[in-house]
């Protein structure tokens, strides 16, 4: 029997107790689903017709319009997170107290502040005509200081001596930064980083809140203005664009996984060159030349 760290292997007894309660866990599980089922189609939620109504060319076109205004806000404000990501942890790790203190105000600020209320303000504050920018700049604000503070654990989990062989060499602070210290950051909290690309995809979905056209907008719209039989299709807008949603973030998430993956199999170091041929001695005075690898003669040297 091993043990693992976080707790002990369970033992014969155990083993049971926890298979019994997986299986009556599981079957609560599937009894909850299907009541659920139950009673959406004994409210018609179920019928054919609710979910007819995405056959039509228009509701096509609405949810396509929805998609393509939801990546237009998440590509906007993922590189928008990113770039203030990298400035706010770089700024956060400066020598200088002041740049410092202002980084760390401005992430654990903006950190605190609920992201709705964020986009809200910046909305109704500066960019009321503009709620694709609203959206996307409150998105990168707040993601952003997310962004930063895992960069910055990613720098510090690199080994001081790398940092401290490149001071060594001659290399100024901000060398040091950009070409040691934040590409091993992005690299080893990429998984970080794209889990948290996945969550600002999520987010556009506030975008609601100022009227911005992306998915959760549209199906609100759809089901709010189609009746169906004298009712509203609202599960099936749900689980349409959710599946929508889920779609997004699953092809995000592989993406995800071949970038870092990749990464992995890139060649990484210094390659090392083929020994030359050795160099016999002789005796005085003669002249030696050794061949290099590639055919070329070394300079002679004479022995004495």
């Amino acid at each position: 029997m091993s043990a693992s760290v976080l707790y002990d292997a369970p033992g014969p007894k155990a083993v049971v107790r926890n298979r019994i309660y997986a299986v009556v866990g599981s079957l609560a599980l599937i009894a909850l689903i299907a009541l659920a089922i139950v009673r959406l189609a004994d409210k018609g939620n179920l019928d054919y017709a609710m979910w007819d109504i995405f056959n039509y060319a228009g509701i096509r076109q609405n949810i396509a319009d929805a998609v393509l205004a939801t990546l237009k806000a998440f590509g906007l404000a993922a590189v928008g997170s990113l770039v203030l990501g990298v400035v706010l942890a770089v700024a956060r790790l400066s020598d200088h107290k002041p740049v410092r203190w202002a980084a760390t105000a401005f992430i654990e600020l903006f950190r605190s502040i609920p992201l709705l209320i964020t986009i809200y303000a910046v909305w109704v504050g500066f960019l009321t005509d503009y709620s694709m920018w609203a959206l996307a700049l409150g998105l990168s604000i707040y993601n952003g200081c997310v962004q930063a503070e895992v960069l910055r654990a990613g720098v510090n989990s690199v080994p001081k001596g790398q940092r401290e062989a490149a001071y060594a060499l001659g290399m100024s602070k901000s060398q040091v930064m950009m070409s040691v210290l934040m590409p091993q950051a992005v690299r080893a909290m990429l998984p970080t980083i794209i889990s948290q690309l996945v969550v600002t995809l999520k987010d556009t979905s506030l975008g609601f809140i100022i009227l911005y056209p992306e998915l959760l907008q549209t199906a609100r719209l759809i089901a709010s203005n189609t009746q169906v039989n004298g009712q509203y299709p609202y599960v099936s807008t749900i689980v349409v664009i959710g599946s929508i949603y889920v779609a997004m973030c699953l092809l995000l998430s592989a993406l995800a996984t071949w970038i870092e993956k990749r990464g992995r199999r890139a060649k990484t170091g210094i390659t090392m060159g083929a020994a030359a041929a050795p160099i016999t001695a002789a005796g005085p005075g003669a002249v030696l030349a050794a061949e290099g690898t590639d055919g070329s003669d070394v300079a002679p040297a004479t022995t004495n």
